[in-house]
């Protein structure tokens, strides 16, 4: 741990006070996955309202959850043995699991191929290539359609064939739930408990699921 010591802030009142503020310096930008804040929704909901609390996931590295998700498939696999050092990794996806797979990969020394399409959006595929994973694109003239969903499915099974490849078939895979079950926790500690219900959109469903089953606990 290191200490500033001339640090100031600004007050209410527009002074500068000065303060001492302690850091921790981390050693892995994997390690500042989960563990994000709750804000509380004070100017848009009613006043006679139930108290709405947001869980801050835009605070993990990638700005997404799916930074959770993807580091627990990684560690299973490679606790299980199913993931070697420096094999390659294989994953079709629109975007944000891409994208928080290529962080993780690329933090942890494997290389990633991404299966996707011209269907999803430039800014996510040039997002993944950023972080280091080469892409296979899909024409889909269609858009997203079943018929794309099993082409992709099937690219990325070849490649996993070809390359001797780690597969983390996101939408098979529960090696994912841990890490939702440690949001459910999160969420549950930092409330002290006291919830009444949860809301989340959902995609593949896999982090509503893995909440729903730490807080029902």
């Amino acid at each position: 741990r290191r200490v500033l010591s001339d640090l100031t802030v600004a007050s209410d009142n527009g002074t500068m006070t000065p303060t001492t503020t302690s850091f921790s310096v981390g050693r892995s930008p994997l390690a500042l996955i989960g563990d994000t804040p709750l804000l509380e929704l004070r100017r848009i909901a009613p006043a006679d309202c139930a108290r709405i609390l947001v869980k801050v996931e835009s605070a993990n590295p990638t700005g997404s959850m799916k930074d959770r998700m993807a580091l627990a498939m990684i560690e299973a696999g490679e606790k299980t043995g199913r993931l070697q050092p420096g094999q390659p990794v294989v994953e079709y996806t629109g975007g944000s699991t891409g994208v928080s797979l290529a962080f993780v990969c690329t933090a942890k020394g494997y290389p990633l191929f991404i299966v996707t399409s011209d269907a999803f959006s430039a800014e996510k595929r040039s997002h993944m290539a950023a972080y280091g994973a080469t892409l296979m694109l899909i024409h889909s003239p269609g858009g997203m359609d079943e018929a794309l969903t099993r082409n992709m499915v099937e690219a990325a099974r070849q490649i996993t064939a070809q390359k001797e490849a780690f597969w983390t078939d996101q939408l098979r895979n529960t090696d994912q739930l841990p890490a939702y079950h440690k949001m459910g926790d999160e969420i549950w500690r930092q409330t002290k408990g006291r919830i009444d219900a949860f809301v989340q959109s959902t995609g593949t469903a896999a982090s509503v699921r893995g909440v729903a089953e730490a807080l029902r606990r």
